[in-house]
């Protein structure tokens, strides 16, 4: 895969950040057609940029031949975004608090914490072939 495939509601990217802004686009255009909120879909917008980011980086290791894809659906008055990669997996358990005194200068270790605390609801899914990270926001 050498660049964004669209299919419906799910944007499949190669693992290289270059397109992270593909993903936006596509999200804060199909949240825009839906007459969403702009703060709402700030929020949405930088939690799927993180956890994209993440499945590139941490999830694929930037491994170009694998792909990361986001798909997007409402479910009434719920916005649902699911993030999956075809990395090795990770548990969310393991990760340092952010805000601790020894994490307080880490350049990185933010991005989960940042999700959380715009979405409603964040889960996360160790699959077969890689990991899932499906968040939700009520609109």
């Amino acid at each position: 895969m050498d660049k964004p495939v669209i299919t419906g509601n799910t944007i499949a990217i190669p693992s290289d950040v270059e397109h992270l802004a593909d993903v936006d686009l596509f999200i804060e255009g199909i949240l825009r057609g839906w007459e969403v909120d702009e703060s709402r879909i700030a929020d949405i917008a930088i939690s799927v940029s993180e956890l994209v980011n993440n499945a590139i980086c941490h999830g694929n290791k930037s491994t170009h031949d694998k792909k990361v894809s986001a798909t997007i659906d409402r479910k009434g008055s719920l916005i649902v975004i699911s993030v999956t990669d075809e990395g090795a997996g990770f548990s969310p358990e393991n990760i340092e608090n952010p805000i601790a005194d020894d994490n307080l200068m880490k350049e990185v270790g933010r991005g989960i914490f940042i999700v959380k605390s715009l979405m409603d609801s964040v889960d996360f899914e160790l699959t077969p072939t890689g990991s899932k990270v499906t968040i939700e926001k009520g609109v």
